[in-house]
């Protein structure tokens, strides 16, 4: 139990917007003989303690501390008991209204938090922790499979699963198909599934719709014991409208902007937290680390960054900043905050930004002007690239670029490239139906696309279902459609995937010098009468390399010459046509041979047959590593859409 001297430490810290532990002052404690309950309520008239213990009536009010913190000590309430606080508002309205910092609530449709004792738990994931500390993220594989935990599967009776079942069978499949990292969006609690838990009401609760706190941190020590890494999806950027929860909760503007338009988010039908708080930092700064401390979590993708950095992201009127410009302030200094405090606590632990503009250096160091984040979704780069693959093959020729223009920019920051949830919904059609062709070819396309993708530098990331190509999109109240992995066509891009996944793990050129300019080299992104792109990817030795042939057009290539930087045999290692993944080739091309005939930069070159719509990736079997000094032409890479 915390001295009268800690506690308003902890009081004082949490108005300076300096307490990242405000959990441990505010919300609900065990005491020695019973429970202390305090929330922060400025401006309320009174409020109460309501629930289970005394029938849900008047009799505990809680006494008002000077800091607007209220508090009560009672021997009444007992494990497993709902409870509230029942606040008069500055305007004289009585409403109900959950505990911010409970760690437990009732299951839908209800509201209330609840006692609930978490046993301390004894971690067992130390090796995980050590190895983490220890390895240099921008310099390893980073493949995430992102999950909407109560969608992957469902019981036969319609119903999710728990994370209790979830360890028994995701991290199982996950293994298996090679993942690094899975990915959840919003855990917090919610009361909307509709919402997929962007709408958040308790930040440091686990939505009991997908189980028990211990049940979590069980899965999570057990994806760690298998060497899976588990991110999360966080949103301290709005919340949800509901009068129980955080909205207005003294009848005033507590958690959000004083300002009626500044407040409001629009879009999202949300409201928006006020950034610049101090109390909101604490409140937000301690949920981010609760999650990561608490559960173990290896990092946090922070969603909708532009929304908080940015005044004119919403719809409807917005005014300048002090300055004259767009910049929300309040929210570019939050981050850069929120991001200096996690990694000076934990500095192994990854911060994601979904971001989509270009204005405003993203990760990198904040004494740089950036915002701190390790990684940043290329928002831009998956919007040119499905763009580019719903296309007819006949129009792609003048289109190339599309698939091109982010090896320019790719150092700028450093990248994740996300085939995520919202490319999936609302109409978009899945991923394979959203290729051009019929069946086949749409398959053909998409072991195309992804391997483009886990190609391209970058880490990764795929939203489930769509590695085995799901036709229907992903529906949250629904579970995969498992049963498309007894079609055929199905199940082999399940494989290939798989198999690409596994690749990628294996090749060091894929990932090695991912944040550097050495890791890329075009070898031809001229050749647009065909509609092919060849490129290469460089480990730190320079006899490690993988060639990369995309066919973008359902024409198949004979002696198609590429470019190779040293003379030598050269091995297929992956044909994306091949039987077993679904294509009709019953074998790969034969090794070969280079030849010395100068091809752009190079002064050899080796000739195979390309597959249509296929993709090879190719390395070298025994070279001669002496090469001539060329400087690449970047003027061949022209200009497409970018973020």
């Amino acid at each position: 139990m915390a001295t009268k001297q800690q506690t308003m430490q902890a009081e004082a810290t949490f108005l300076s917007g300096e307490n990242f532990y405000a959990q441990h002052f505010l919300g609900a404690h065990q005491t020695e003989d019973g429970y202390v309950f305090r929330v922060w309520a400025p401006n309320a008239q009174q409020v109460w303690l309501v629930g289970d213990f005394n029938q849900w009536d008047d009799s505990m009010p809680m006494q008002k501390r000077a800091s607007g913190v209220w508090e009560i000590a009672t021997v009444l309430p007992r494990e497993g008991q709902l409870y509230k606080f029942k606040v008069k508002q500055a305007d004289d309205r009585i409403v109900l209204k959950i505990d911010p910092f409970a760690i437990h609530f009732e299951d839908r449709p209800g509201t209330a938090a609840v006692l609930h004792t978490i046993p301390a738990k004894k971690w067992r994931d130390g090796l995980w922790q050590g190895r983490k500390k220890r390895q240099k993220t921008f310099n390893r594989p980073l493949n995430i499979y992102e999950v909407h935990a109560s969608s992957w599967k469902h019981h036969e009776d319609g119903t999710p699963y728990h994370f209790s079942e979830l360890k028994d069978e995701l991290i199982p499949y996950v293994k298996k198909m090679g993942y690094t990292h899975i990915q959840f969006m919003p855990l917090m609690e919610h009361p909307l599934g509709a919402s997929w838990g962007y709408q958040l009401t308790g930040y440091f609760a686990l939505s009991a719709y997908f189980g028990k706190p211990e049940e979590f941190q069980d899965f999570v020590e057990a994806c760690h014991l298998e060497n899976v890494g588990v991110l999360l999806d966080w949103v301290p950027g709005h919340f949800c409208v509901n009068e129980d929860s955080l909205a207005y909760y003294d009848g005033t503007p507590t958690f959000e902007y004083s300002d009626p338009q500044r407040a409001k988010n629009i879009r999202w039908g949300a409201i928006n937290f006020d950034l610049g708080k101090p109390q909101v930092q604490s409140f937000l700064i301690s949920s981010a680390l609760f999650w990561i401390e608490f559960y173990h979590i290896d990092g946090i993708r922070v969603d909708a960054v532009s929304n908080m950095i940015y005044r004119d992201m919403d719809e409807g009127p917005w005014e300048p900043n002090h300055e004259g410009g767009n910049r929300n302030l309040e929210g570019y200094y939050f981050m850069q905050k929120l991001n200096a405090v996690i990694k000076l606590a934990h500095p192994a632990v990854l911060m994601i930004a979904e971001e989509s503009t270009s204005d405003t250096k993203i990760t990198g160091m904040i004494e740089d002007g950036a915002l701190g984040f390790d990684y940043k979704w290329n928002m831009g780069w998956m919007n040119d690239v499905l763009r580019f693959y719903e296309m007819d093959p006949i129009f792609r020729k003048d289109h190339l670029s599309l698939l091109s223009f982010s090896f320019m920019y790719r150092m700028q920051e450093n990248y994740i490239l996300p085939l995520s949830h919202d490319e999936v919904v609302h109409g978009k059609k899945s991923l394979m139906n959203k290729m051009w062709g019929d069946r086949y070819k749409q398959f053909a396309q998409l072991r195309n696309l992804y391997t483009y993708m886990m190609m391209h530098p970058g880490k990764k990331l795929l939203f489930m279902g769509s590695e085995w190509g799901q036709y229907l999109e992903w529906k949250f109240d629904h579970g995969l459609e498992w049963r498309d992995l007894a079609d055929d066509l199905n199940s082999k891009m399940q494989v290939f995937t798989r198999t690409l996944n596994q690749l990628y793990k294996e090749e060091r050129a894929l990932w090695e010098l991912d944040d550097q300019e050495a890791s890329l080299e075009v070898i031809d992104a001229d050749n647009l009468n065909e509609t092919t792109l060849t490129f290469m990817r460089q480990g730190k030795t320079k006899k490690d390399f993988v060639i990369v042939v995309l066919n973008l057009t359902p024409v198949e290539r004979h002696d198609f010459a590429i470019g190779v930087p040293y003379a030598g045999t050269y091995r297929e290692i992956l044909n994306t046509e091949h039987e077993q993944f679904g294509g009709t080739w019953i074998a790969n091309n034969a090794d070969q041979v280079s030849e010395a005939i100068p091809f752009k930069q190079y002064d050899h070159q080796i000739k195979t047959i390309l597959p249509a719509l296929g993709a090879l990736i190719i390395k070298p079997e025994k070279i001669k590593m002496t090469r001539k000094k060329t400087t690449q032409n970047k003027k061949t890479i022209k200009g497409g859409k970018g973020e």
